[in-house]
């Protein structure tokens, strides 16, 4: 009688990991499914709670049925249905009455991402969080970080008119693929690499490089550093390119020029040479022209208007290494508004 042999240790330790992996994704699937019920459980409440009221014309018909609600779920339930809670409910209802659109952001936004994403009151805005969201799989911090970073304000996109926003998500929502206004910002938001009141550009650098991780964040999803000082070589004279990125939704290579001080028109043709040569030497088949970004302590809008640089393929934003939240608003909503009109 022959006898099986027994297993080696790398096949007992590819079986193992093979189980392992089962158990993960059970596990996940689990969690995933626990968390689009959830969602459609607090969609289904509010929608209950608002029918009730608005079956009663008395204005203060909410506020005591929310309260009573709130009191007695509390006693039988336990946790969970505060009257915040339950008020947020009856929001989410409002704001998302489709139960299908609803239904499938449930599969990949849990309701803790609904909760940072309702107190915002701009239509357009809030389908950009989402979007963005749900295309890059942010988790809640992400989530919240970057609505606290104001990104929608700060993005290309927001100084669009209203049917390019709503035409830029679209074309999110429906390819998973983003247009250059959605990957663009103006400005970045550097103050995480803690740099003294005086530096060279290439502290700015080096301080990028060891913060590669959270630089990366602030860019946006689908950046991949390629090098740094990437030397380039154009007849009988040496360039060197501070950053060189790759973005795999816009399948560009993009190229950043970090720049102290106030930008210059100089900047343009530098920038634009070495677009120039990336696209005759780098450019691969299938992918789109390269993109510049000038990256400057302040920015000059006259030169960059007369430079006819907006809509071109080198973008001239401002990057800011210390924080100052109110005039950051204060300037966004400036730049916004001059935009649009």
């Amino acid at each position: 009688m022959t006898r099986t042999p027994l297993l080696n240790s790398d096949q007992a330790l590819k079986l193992a990991k093979n189980i392992k992996n089962l158990i993960e994704n059970a596990k996940e699937s689990v969690i995933s499914k626990a968390n689009s019920e959830l969602v459609m459980l607090n969609w289904s409440i509010g929608k209950l709670i608002k029918l009730e009221i608005q079956q009663n014309d008395r204005a203060d018909y909410g506020e005591q049925i929310v309260a009573t609600l709130s009191r007695q779920l509390s006693e039988d339930l336990g946790k969970g249905f505060t009257r915040s809670s339950l008020f947020r409910m009856i929001q989410f209802y409002d704001l998302f009455p489709d139960i299908e659109k609803v239904a499938t952001l449930s599969q990949q936004l849990g309701w803790s991402h609904f909760i940072e994403i309702l107190p915002i009151e701009d239509s357009l805005k809030r389908e950009f969080y989402i979007e963005l969201c749900r295309s890059e799989r942010w988790s809640v911090r992400i989530l919240r970080d970057k609505i606290q970073g104001m990104l929608f304000e700060r993005t290309a996109l927001s100084k669009k008119p209203e049917l390019t926003i709503k035409n830029d998500l679209e074309i999110l929502r429906q390819t998973g693929k983003p247009t250059t206004n959605l990957v663009l910002k103006d400005p970045y938001l550097l103050e995480f690499l803690e740099l003294e009141d005086t530096y060279s550009e290439q502290d700015l650098e080096l301080a990028i490089l060891k913060d590669l991780e959270k630089f990366l964040l602030e860019l946006g999803g689908d950046f991949t550093f390629i090098a740094r000082q990437k030397r380039i070589t154009i007849g009988y004279e040496d360039f060197y390119i501070d950053l060189l990125f790759y973005h795999r939704g816009l399948k560009r290579l993009i190229l950043i020029e970090l720049k102290l001080g106030k930008f210059k028109a100089s900047y343009k043709g530098q920038v634009e040479l070495y677009l120039r040569w990336l696209n005759k030497n780098e450019r691969k088949e299938g992918e789109e022209t390269p993109l510049g970004i000038i990256l400057c302590a302040e920015k000059d809008h006259e030169q960059i208007e007369l430079l006819e640089l907006e809509g071109s393929d080198i973008h001239v934003a401002q990057y800011i290494t210390k924080p100052f939240e109110k005039i950051l608003k204060k300037q966004l909503h400036l730049s916004i508004q001059k935009a649009k009109a």
